[in-house]
């Protein structure tokens, strides 16, 4: 079982070829963005991120871009800075260079450019050369093994947990039996039904591991203040059927199918296990996929019942829709229709069947809608104050 991507020169695998323009610091979003706009076949994302910040907290944000940056789905990167930030371009790009050292990279420092106009002739001029030598790269076939694939659901209803995310759950397994990754993650979202997955884990000490991480959100939410439920299930959720987040949980864990838990990560760290793996990441869905495709998840497959439009800049992103209904109203955001479940139409067996191939053609070069549209959603988990 195979698909067609691009073969690395470190042995890793990409199914896109991006050349990313990436600001280390919020100061920096205009002049990336300036950049990006003017070279067709480059990326770019926004955060509010890269200053002020210290301790674990600056590390989380290095690295996110970091690990952005040396993606197997980014074949260049542009750094942008502005000079005088906290997390600095040349230290991102250095990192990125000892990692993946035949990949191409330089640094673009605002203040050193002598502003922001000089800074977008700059990039854009660097970006124009790398896009030129991306287009020379070439797909081959390779295996399914090679897959990682991350697995989200959002803007969920009474459909998500009965139609979508089993459907999901199907494809899951198919992959895993190829020999690929699927990645588990929305922490919150396990809360209720944490002794379902640590159950399925391959070890004690991996079920431990599971068990901690979903306490420790479930923790950190109650240090706040606030019942759970006055974030988690949204007031959406509730309006779609979902009136606690124990109905929420029990749906999402169907996205990972029921093959055993191999590990448990850290948000965005390296993904290099083989089988279903958890990893530690906020309900929020674009704080979710940010970590996820920081770790190396190569697409993502996102369910949604009450419909979500979201895209990483760097992977793709599946959107299935939970019923026929959101499937027809927001057919612009929609990839497929899981809604033939709930009309007797289809099983979750050939659903999941059905995801399956097209994750097959999106890692092979088919574009998702979420990147027909221009979607580049990214947003770093913090856990630390502003200064």
């Amino acid at each position: 079982m195979k698909f067609m991507g691009y073969r690395r020169p470190d042995g890793s695998v990409g199914i896109r070829n991006h050349v990313l323009v990436m600001p280390t610091v919020v100061c920096a979003n205009r002049v990336a963005r300036g950049i990006a706009q003017q070279v067709q076949g480059a990326v770019w994302f926004e955060h509010q991120h890269g200053c002020s910040q210290l301790g674990k907290d600056a590390a989380r944000t290095a690295d996110v871009l970091i690990g952005h940056g040396i993606h197997p789905n980014v074949f260049a990167v542009v750094v942008v800075g502005l000079g005088c930030e906290t997390i600095r371009a040349q230290d991102v790009a250095a990192a990125i260079k000892c990692r993946c050292p035949e990949k191409q990279v330089q640094v673009v420092l605002i203040q050193d450019e002598g502003g922001s106009f000089k800074a977008i002739a700059t990039g854009a001029a660097i970006a124009q050369r790398m896009v030129q030598s991306a287009s020379m790269s070439v797909r081959e076939p390779i295996a399914a093994s090679e897959l990682i694939l991350g697995t989200e659901c959002g803007g969920s209803d009474a459909c998500s947990g009965i139609a979508a995310n089993p459907a999901l759950g199907a494809a899951s397994d198919l992959l895993v039996d190829a020999g690929g990754t699927v990645i588990l993650a929305e922490t919150p979202e396990l809360i209720g039904a944490e002794h379902l997955v640590a159950a399925r884990a391959v070890n004690p000490r991996v079920a431990a591991r599971c068990l901690a991480v979903i306490r420790r959100r479930e923790e950190e939410a109650k240090a706040t203040g606030f019942d759970m439920r006055g974030g988690n299930p949204t007031p959406g959720n509730i309006q779609g059927g979902l009136t606690t987040i124990e109905e929420k949980s029990l749906g999402c864990i169907y996205k990972a199918g029921t093959r055993p838990l191999q590990a448990v990560l850290e948000y965005g760290e390296r993904i290099t296990q083989k089988g279903l793996v958890l990893m530690d990441t906020p309900g929020n869905d674009i704080e979710q996929l940010t970590g996820m495709v920081a770790g190396g998840c190569h697409l993502v497959v996102f369910t949604t019942g009450r419909g979500t439009a979201t895209g990483s800049p760097i992977a793709p992103t599946l959107k299935v829709a939970a019923n026929t209904g959101i499937f027809a109203k927001m057919n612009d955001n929609m990839d497929l229709n899981a809604g033939t479940i709930i009309t007797g139409e289809e099983t979750a067996a050939q659903v999941g069947a059905r995801i399956f191939q097209e994750i097959l053609a999106v890692a092979s070069g088919k574009l998702t809608k979420a990147e027909i549209i221009g979607q580049n959603d990214f947003g770093i988990n913090r856990i630390g104050p502003t200064l």
